[in-house]
């Protein structure tokens, strides 16, 4: 059933003609592929939109409207423009002329395009992202032409008026619908929108003006970057169209695993194994850091997954400097293809065992561990 027209575009019956009109472009943005891509029913919506709109913007129609309705409309021959078109998009270029936001969804046009982004990946140690390093990086982006300096002619030629759209660089069309002439602008397809072409392209770059290349450079790498973080350098990516800005290039920063540490944010975990006798009576370990091999006291009567903190000597936070932990986690190891006499020594260990040997130790009380630590 078709819908009332004022109900279409959402306005009174005594709404005048700039009221009418307004409504329509607001509801045709709305309605724009781009920003409606997931309605599948956005081209009938935009056709009946059109068509309230040819009824009310018309004194004639609109008049017929109000007093016969659609079978008014039908007898005198008002049939819709809306209903001609093959495609959303040619709906849109007959109305407005191409993109009606001014090219914010992709038209073409004359003024300055940035360049694209480049990304790149490069791979440094855990100890160069705790450190900081400096790495080198090559990669290709489409660039300035060095031969022509970007306005695609031969040196010494000149460049001239494009003669398909007389240096206007844009090219306009006319073509007849309900509301009378409209006309389609859009950007020289000879020119590209400058209005102006080589009269003998650049050798080089065949008068693009631009061509690929590849780059080489040095990036530093901050201490303390985490993997997959990416380092930006503005002004390092594709060169802009007609004149406009370079892009940027990313450089995404993987740090290799290191198997001796795992990073959990700024801290560092290390395992290390320690024999069932020497968690029992106390020793000593050696335990990999960033900074070299370090001992540490392993107290008598250590049980397996204990972890012994080492302040400092984790990663550190980027752009602040201050250095994260390193947890040493204890994995108490039993022995293995014993001998008769370790077989026989563990029995007998085992056999004057008593209950205070394997209970667990009362815990400290708070005030005993701040008397211990003031000592």
């Amino acid at each position: 059933m078709r819908r009332d027209p004022y109900e279409v575009l959402g306005v009174p019956h005594d709404a005048e003609e700039r009221d009418v009109k307004k409504a329509f472009r607001r509801l045709a943005r709305e309605l724009h592929p781009d920003v409606n891509a997931h309605d599948p029913e956005a081209e009938e919506k935009f056709k009946e939109a059109v068509e309230a709109y040819e009824i009310l913007s018309d004194a004639e129609r609109r008049a017929t409207y109000d007093r016969y309705g659609f079978d008014g409309l039908e007898s005198r021959g008002f049939a819709s423009a809306a209903h001609g078109f093959g495609s959303f998009a040619d709906i849109f270029d007959a109305f407005f002329g191409g993109d009606p936001f001014g090219g914010a969804f992709g038209g073409r046009g004359a003024g300055r395009v940035q360049g694209g982004d480049v990304a790149v990946a490069v791979e440094v140690s855990l100890t160069d992202a705790a450190r900081g390093t400096s790495v080198g990086v090559s990669y290709e982006l489409v660039d300035r032409c060095e031969r022509c300096h970007g306005n695609g002619a031969e040196p010494g030629t000149a460049i001239e008026a494009c003669e398909r759209c007389g240096g206007a660089g844009r090219l306009r069309a006319v073509s007849r619908t309900a509301f009378g002439q409209l006309v389609r602008e859009q950007a020289c397809d000879v020119c590209g929108g400058e209005g102006r072409v080589p009269s003998e392209p650049c050798h080089e770059c065949a008068g693009r003006g631009r061509r690929a290349v590849r780059k080489t450079l040095r990036v530093d790498v901050p201490a303390g970057i985490a993997d997959d973080q990416r380092i930006r350098l503005s002004g390092r990516g594709h060169a802009g169209e007609r004149g406009g800005p370079p892009g940027d290039l990313y450089v995404v920063v993987r740090v290799r695993e290191d198997e001796r540490f795992l990073r959990d944010g700024s801290d560092l975990v290390t395992v290390i194994d320690v024999p069932a006798p020497a968690a029992a009576l106390g020793a000593t370990a050696t335990v990999p850091t960033l900074d070299g091999d370090e001992e540490i006291e392993i107290a008598p009567g250590t049980q397996p997954g204990t972890v012994v903190t080492l302040r400092g000597r984790g990663m550190p936070t980027l752009g602040r400097g201050r250095r994260g932990d390193q947890r040493v986690v204890l994995n108490v190891v039993i022995p293995r293809n014993l001998t008769v006499r370790q077989r026989e020594l563990l029995t007998e260990l085992r056999g004057s065992l008593t209950e205070q040997n394997l209970s667990e130790p009362e815990p400290e009380s708070l005030l005993s561990r701040v008397r211990r630590a003031l000592r």
